[in-house]
Order: structure tokens, then sequence, then C-alpha cells
């Protein structure tokens, strides 16, 4: 059984989406990290730090040691220097302002831990590039309120679409969680799609919505 560590609806969607059966735990952790850290090393970190605490969650709920718990984390890096989700309104406006007509980096960390000892954790690397923004666009934009839960204050699966040019990489690696890695990785710990228990999770989620004019993948 795949027991996701995250409260995140995009993640929850990504899996569904992917024909992917999980349930769900809660994974609160410490995002504090030690200065100089590189982003690549900080989602590997964040993400199993949110495994383990989900593995603890699902233990004490009478979970199977052999089940298989995902964690992740997603950051957005520009200038080497990592944008997180933004306090306030005033902070969302400095970070699109950053990124408007820039190229940056999303990278997200996936760990998959169980209770037998067994874990591993990695990161995917996708660059986006912004066209230029307007203050004006910018200020409606964070009018919707859709950048206040993001990492680097957008969400290329919604009206944050719009501000992107171009990517190179895995979109879902931008939205939260890189599905071909992912069932890379669990095909490798031996749960193909028809081997996982079915659990219906109803999250209300709707389907990704939202594409760029001019995005391409490679």
């Amino acid at each position: 059984m795949l027991v996701l560590a995250s409260a995140s609806p995009r993640r929850g969607m990504l899996l569904k989406e992917g024909g992917v059966s999980f349930v769900r735990v809660e994974a609160d952790v410490s995002e504090v990290l030690s200065q100089g850290v590189s982003p690549e090393s900080a989602v590997k970190e964040l993400a199993l730090r949110k495994a383990l605490a989900g593995l603890n969650h699902w233990l004490d709920r009478g979970g199977s040691m052999e089940d298989i718990i995902l964690g992740a984390d997603t950051i957005v890096v520009l200038d080497h220097q990592i944008l997180g989700k933004p306090k306030d309104a005033e902070e969302a406006e400095d970070m699109l302002t950053a990124l408007s007509g820039r190229a940056h980096d999303v990278y997200t960390g996936v760990a998959l831990i169980n209770g037998a000892g067994r874990q591993e954790c990695g990161a995917v690397r996708t660059a986006v590039a912004f066209r230029s923004l307007t203050h004006e666009e910018i200020l409606e934009y964070i009018a919707t309120g859709e950048p206040m839960d993001k990492a680097g204050s957008y969400g290329i699966q919604g009206l944050g679409a719009r501000l992107v040019d171009n990517y190179q990489g895995s979109l879902s690696n931008v939205i939260g969680l890189p599905m071909e890695y992912v069932k890379e990785r669990l095909s490798v710990w031996g749960m193909g799609l028809g081997d996982i228990a079915l659990h219906e999770v109803k999250d209300g989620l709707s389907p990704v919505e939202g594409s760029s004019r001019g995005i391409t993948t490679s």
C-alpha cells in the first residue's frame, strides 16, 4: 500500500490522475534548514523528514511495516536563493517581481521509506521561464489568492500558467510531484499500479486546469 505523507491537495490530485491509489497521513515537520544547504539537498532532507513523520503516524494507526510511505517537498530557486511560500501579499509581490522575465528552477524532493528500514531519497529539477510581467498583472494575480500557498508564489496548474513563457522538464514536478520519477521508483520498489490496494480518496479536487501558450517540454 502507498501512504502519502502530505496534506497537499496538488500531490493527491497528481497521484489520482496518474492512476495511483493511496491513503494519506499527517506529516507536520520543521522546515528549518542549515544555512548554505544546496537546493537539491534541502528538498531531499525535507521530503525525508515528512516521510519519517508519516511513517510514525501510519504505524501508530496500525499500518503495516511493509507499506511504502511517500514524502515530498517542492521549492523554487532563483539566483541560488530558495523561494518558499509567501508570508503575505507583499512578499508574494516581491517574489513575482523578481521572477518576472527570468528563468528559475523548481526542485521537488521525493522520499520513499517503510517500517522495515528501507529508504531512498531523490530530487527532480525543472527549469521554468517567466514572461515579463507588468506590475498590474502581478497585483491582479495576487488578488486571486492563488499565490499564497505556493512555493515561489505561483501555481503553474492554475492561473499562474499565464505567467509562464516555457519550461523544460517535468510539468508535474512544478505542480508538486514528479510523477514520471515517482512511478519509476515505485516500480523499483515492486509496486506496480495494479498491485496498489484500491483506496478511494475523496478530496473534491478537480482535474488540472490551465495551460500556457508557448509552454514546451523536454
